[in-house]
């Protein structure tokens, strides 16, 4: 986990554990990976790691100052991949692209349960569930191969409600993030070399390209007006980068 200040400057916060089996790797993936990251307002980093190994793989916490600590196990056939806060339950979701599963577990950890296993999760051959943010008591999640965007309405007693489509024809659809309009979003597709905007009634229109800087994005952050894309060069192989826009303009 890496911090990366205003000035562009890159500082290693921590580092996690390599499988003691050095050819060790998660399905669909070439190595082992962090994937799916969140920051609580104490400054605590939730992150998770698709290790390919069974007493690696699951949600790690790195509390300021301290060191990672795996606070819950997931199955190392699978590849957890997004993760959402909902501060508000003190709980996260934790989106499996190749188990095709929503799981969730309390902020202090634990055993996590399979809160969806709907079939609109399921991969068709690569991966499926992904990107996720918890918003307006729903969890709202992509799936990269099936090019879908979907709302899962968050029950009484946490239950998993039906899974709604709310955008589609988007294939490699990575994460998601909010603009404060709405249900308006972002959205990183990492393939196809774009950052698009989906409106409240599902409209899509690209904002960013690969002339912007992008090379296979794959996260994306807003804050305020500012727009941070994570870009990791996964097919470009060439300058994976960190790169700020703004809402409603580029620069």
């Amino acid at each position: 986990m890496a911090r990366v200040d205003a000035r562009g400057t890159t500082r290693i916060l921590a580092t996690l554990p390599a499988p003691a089996d050095g050819g060790a790797h998660p399905p669909a993936l070439d190595a082992p990976m962090a994937t799916g990251i969140v920051r609580t307002s104490d400054g605590t980093v939730y992150v998770l790691y698709a290790a390919g190994t069974a007493d690696l793989t699951g949600l790690w916490r790195i509390r300021p100052g301290g060191a990672p600590r795996r606070i819950a196990a997931l199955p190392a056939d699978g590849v957890p991949n997004g993760l959402a806060l909902d501060p508000q339950a003190k709980r996260l979701y934790i989106a499996d692209s190749v188990l095709g599963t929503i799981w969730t577990v309390p902020v202090a950890g634990g055993t996590p349960t399979a809160w969806s296993t709907a079939p609109e999760l399921a991969s068709t051959g690569f991966l499926g569930a992904n990107g996720a943010k918890v918003h307006d008591g729903a969890l709202w999640v992509t799936n990269l191969d099936r090019g879908t965007l979907l709302r899962i309405p968050i029950r009484a007693d946490n239950r998993a409600g039906t899974p709604q489509v709310k955008a589609s024809g988007l294939a490699g659809i990575d994460d998601i993030a909010f603009t404060g309009t709405g249900d308006e979003l972002l959205a990183a597709v990492n393939a196809p070399n774009r950052v698009v905007r989906v409106r409240s009634d599902g409209a899509v229109s690209t904002v960013l390209v690969a002339g912007d800087g992008l090379q296979n994005p794959t996260s994306v952050a807003v804050r305020g007006r500012e727009v941070y894309v994570l870009s990791a060069a996964f097919f470009t192989a060439a300058d994976p980068n960190l790169l700020r826009a703004r809402l409603g303009g580029r620069r």
